[in-house]
């Protein structure tokens, strides 16, 4: 879903190759449910000035569509105004691009999957992690339709043509990570990288197996496409990887922390908010809380099934760090030989931002 929304690149902003822009709106969107003011009381919410002078910042992200949930659904709520921010939500192509713009000083922050933070990391980008959005990776391990009889483990892929975004990436660590962990020789696989959108590839038999993110997971498991380990799923972060696994998450400018750190403080505490939203809220609400461009292609009642059904084990209820859970994607980088694992993880991670 990443590479949807060409034709919305404002000129203006073409330097960071942009998908589209949603923009924080000035007054509270009347949101059903728990969104009323009784349920912004308990979540410590405080009602915006209306005609306020709201500071305006720029968040480059990735365009993944799971991603990309708790950040509109912060702004749609209005949980951004509360706090006395106008959000510009920037879609990239992926978060190498979002990071990119945050190095290069076009934002003022990113969120990215941990992985690619890391990797920038590593390549000499001065940014600082503090505050989290999600804790699996969006992705999972699955087998062609035509597969699904005889790839039954992860050990039954040696000699297969195995399918990742690109190499280097989250998806690709992860995979690496657990064919190792399977006894099978990278070197006996051969990977395709055919991006984010790897269903049709699936479906029609082109690879034996890929790295899936929703839609399509679901979709491909409706033809009969086997799952042999779902990322998303906390019980297989959890037999795999030994609990949960740093993913979506906030990153700024070392060098501008001390003068951002206020209002990195209000960005965290609407983004909280905006998290226990996403798992009080209907999944029909927080899909219309999405851009339509965001959903071309996909069916909008497959994206809230799959919001029902994984937001739990996805997205956690507040912003701090999990430590562990970071230095776990710093453990599969070094296992799979990536940049990331070079990284130690104080270097890149600072959990006392938050503190008042």
């Amino acid at each position: 879903m990443s590479d949807c929304c060409h034709d919305l690149q404002p000129k203006e902003h073409a330097e960071l190759d942009i998908l589209h822009i949603s923009r924080d709106v000035r007054r509270r969107t009347l949101l059903k449910g728990m969104v009323g003011a009784a349920g912004l009381a308990a979540l410590g919410g405080v009602m915006p000035t209306f005609g306020q002078d709201l500071k305006k910042i720029r968040l480059a992200f990735c365009s993944q569509l799971l991603c990309v949930v708790p950040y509109e659904a912060t702004r749609a709520a209005g949980f951004f105004a509360e706090e006395g921010l106008d959000v510009e939500l920037v879609y990239t192509r992926g978060g190498s691009a979002a990071l990119q713009a945050l190095n290069g000083g076009a934002v003022e922050y990113a969120a990215t999957s941990f992985d690619a933070a890391l990797n920038a990391f590593a390549s000499g980008a001065d940014i600082v992690r503090f505050a989290t959005t999600g804790r699996l990776p969006l992705f999972a391990l699955a087998t062609s339709v035509e597969g699904a009889e005889t790839i039954t483990r992860v050990s039954d892929l040696e000699g297969r043509v195995l399918g990742v975004s690109a190499l280097g990436n989250a998806d690709h660590a992860f995979l690496m990570y657990l064919l190792e962990r399977a006894g099978v020789d990278p070197n006996s696989v051969e990977f395709a990288t055919v991006g984010t959108n790897l269903y049709d590839a699936l479906r029609l038999g082109q690879l034996d197996a890929g790295m899936v993110q929703e839609p399509a997971l679901t979709l491909l498991q409706e033809r009969g496409a086997r799952v042999l380990v779902n990322g998303m799923d906390i019980d297989d972060a959890n037999e795999y990887l030994g609990g949960p696994y740093e993913f979506m998450g906030v990153a700024v400018r070392r060098e501008e922390v001390d003068e951002r750190r206020e209002e990195m403080q209000r960005l965290a505490r609407a983004l909280a908010k905006g998290l226990v939203y996403v798992q009080e809220a209907e999944p029909e609400e927080l899909v219309e809380a999405l851009p339509r461009e965001i959903i071309t292609g996909g069916n909008r009642e497959t994206v809230a099934a799959s919001l029902a059904r994984y937001r739990e084990s996805l997205y956690p209820r507040e912003v701090e760090l999990d430590l562990e859970a970071m230095q776990r994607v710093i453990d599969v980088q070094k296992a799979a030989g990536g940049r990331g694992g070079s990284v130690e993880l104080e270097q890149i991670a600072n959990p006392d931002l938050l503190a008042s």
